[in-house]
């Protein structure tokens, strides 16, 4: 009678075995670090001694590729497919959003009885269906957005003593913000509450502006300025300070990574761990002084905006000594590589990248001969009348890589081999292999463009998010993405796309400023001393009403008895809606969107 029981016992003893025996993953990537920010790398003023040494121990790939800009390469990560496919093409303006229906690869490691964990930066949508714990992670460290100090985060956030959204909830966290990331992704690898192999993924925000930093690591980088004046002679005074600030951003990641290495040593998780190294898109200031022979930074399509390191290291995993792997890969890649690695089934029938597994065993001598496509959901840029506004997606703004060419904007062609700096366009001499790169992607577009502009759709009332605060970082294609721009009070206004999850009674509170701020609509506030800086004043905005438009439902009302909000209840079906607001003054003229709705369905 007991055989059943026996069985079941020794078949969770062997899956705990297998469990066991399985690699750990910890997947690490920066934020505007670009190649040329590591001292292996030939850095002159950064010194990077642990992430040389995790370099050294790694498997290096030396020609791999991410998108120009953070989310569309963290939606490719996520995904293993191409961010005009998955959604999430732009950093803010509603273009953030990954697609609801993909699985992730959270979703793939939780599914093969992995634990998940993400500590640090998502951008890939602040709202249910779209945040890491509706994508595949179990435990969820993060603040929303592009930057600390976005639209959606936690008023006057600054990077010390921030407040993130731990497991649904805001607390508070003593300590620099990367350091807050490692420590607490340290302590969650290392519970003793499961034996379970683990999927961390470590996302940081620095070096991102706003440059902030713990001021120990400023000392030794003006020291090594010192001694390179010529480097940096040209630069203005407070440019250079930036350059400073931000290379002493990427030093206290290094030591994160020194101290890392030393808990898995501690903890015996060293050997059996597969540790990634990754930027999200080329430097911010590479040009500035020193940009690893490459032309180019972040948002530009010369390699230097998305050309970046990627390490790969796994003592115990068999992949043969440390070396360079010159291969054209790409961060799609890693997804199909990481789940072959660590036997994780997945279903997905058409990724965009391919398994590396293959060239990492040394099975082959090289990967399939391939083209990829780098492109991304264009920024606006000054002088542009109407600069406030996205442009679509579009072919071509792409840039397509083979070999040693670079065919860029469907009318340039560099050859890496002989013009590293990509100064000469030598289309009209390579007419077949412009022909070739231009079919390749005539290809990639047509099968892109019907759903490319599609937006995705925050959902309201759903039990998983009710109220939910929505931001004017949804905007469809309209740009207002950081605090400073509700500071200032940018003069814009937007478009929610919404999906409305069952019918009922929805109120709507309308803000200029969040909550947690205590300001009044029309008030504004002064300069704030922050830890490491200053952030700027806010501007009072003359906001007598607002008028607020969702489905067939229109109304103009005065403040709130706080005047804090003005607040709109309406009843809604379930379905699509667009959602719009407007801030007006004394004589009904519009001054600005809501920059802040919060939307409950209420009890029925």
């Amino acid at each position: 009678m007991r055989l059943p029981f026996i069985i079941s016992v020794l078949l969770l003893s062997i899956n705990s075995i297998d469990a066991a025996s399985r690699p750990n993953v910890i997947l690490i990537m920066s934020d505007d670090q670009g190649y040329g920010e590591l001292s292996c790398h030939g850095n002159p003023i950064l010194q990077t001694p642990y992430l040389d040494r995790l370099a050294k121990e790694s498997i290096r790939l030396t020609d791999f590729h991410v998108a120009p800009m953070c989310t569309p390469t963290r939606g490719q990560l996520m995904t293993g497919l191409d961010a005009f496919r998955n959604g999430a093409m732009n950093v803010s303006s509603g273009r953030t959003l990954l697609r609801p229906e993909l699985k992730t690869i959270a979703d793939l490691f939780q599914a093969a009885g992995y634990r998940t964990g993400i500590f640090g930066k998502w951008h890939l949508g602040d709202n249910y269906p779209f945040r890491p714990e509706d994508r595949g992670f179990q435990e969820t460290l993060w603040f929303p957005s592009s930057h600390i100090n976005a639209v959606p985060d936690f008023w006057n956030n600054d990077y010390f003593e921030d407040t993130y959204t731990h497991n649904g909830k805001k607390e508070k966290y003593q300590g620099y913000c990367t350091d807050v990331f490692f420590r607490e992704m340290a302590a969650w690898i290392r519970s003793p509450k499961s034996s379970k192999p683990f999927f961390a993924y470590l996302p940081l925000n620095a070096p991102h502006g706003p440059h902030f930093v713990p001021d120990q690591f400023r000392r030794p980088i003006e020291a090594a300025i010192e001694k390179n004046e010529a480097l940096v002679a040209h630069l203005s005074p407070a440019k250079r300070k930036t350059l400073v600030s931000y290379l002493a951003m990427c030093a206290n990641i290094d030591q994160n990574i020194g101290d890392l290495d030393q808990v898995l040593r501690n903890s015996n998780l060293f050997d059996n761990s597969i540790v990634i190294f990754l930027t999200d898109n080329g430097s911010t200031m590479g040009p500035d002084y020193f940009n690893a022979g490459m032309r180019g930074k972040k948002v530009t399509l010369w390699e230097g905006g998305h050309r970046v390191p990627c390490f790969i290291r796994w003592p115990s995993g068999e992949l043969g000594p440390p070396r360079d792997l010159n291969d054209l890969t790409h961060v799609q890649d890693l997804l199909p590589t990481l789940t072959d690695l660590c036997d994780v089934p997945h279903s997905i029938p058409e990724l965009d990248g391919i398994s590396l597994v293959p060239r990492l065993k040394d099975a082959v001598k090289s990967l399939p001969d391939r083209m990829l496509v780098i492109d991304y959901s264009r920024m606006p840029f000054p002088g542009n009348k109407k600069s406030m506004y996205l442009s679509q997606p579009r072919k071509e703004g792409a840039a397509v890589l083979w070999k040693r060419w670079r065919w860029l904007e469907n009318r340039e062609l560099y050859d890496l081999t002989t013009d590293p700096l990509q100064q000469n366009n030598v289309a009209a001499e390579h007419p077949a292999v412009v022909k070739a790169m231009q079919a390749h992607l005539d290809q990639w577009w047509e099968q892109l463009q019907p759903t490319v502009a599609v937006p995705q759709r925050v959902v309201i009332g759903h039990s998983s998010e009710n109220p939910a605060m929505l931001t004017a970082c949804e905007w469809l294609d309209v740009f207002v993405d950081q605090q400073g721009q509700v500071r200032r009070g940018v003069r814009r206004n937007g478009t929610w796309h919404l999906m409305v999850d069952q019918p009922g009674i929805y109120e709507f509170e309308l803000r200029r400023w969040p909550r947690e701020s205590g300001l009044q609509l029309a008030e504004g506030t002064p300069s704030l001393k922050v830890t490491d800086g200053r952030l700027a004043k806010g501007v009072a905005l003359p906001i007598a009403k607002a008028k607020i438009g969702i489905g067939s439902y229109t109304k103009t009302a005065a403040p709130d008895s706080g005047e804090e909000s003005i607040t709109f209840s309406t009843t809604l079906e379930q379905g699509p809606v667009e959602l719009n607001t407007w801030m007006l003054d004394e004589q009904g003229k519009e001054i600005c969107g809501a920059y802040y709705v919060y939307v409950e369905r209420q009890a029925d």
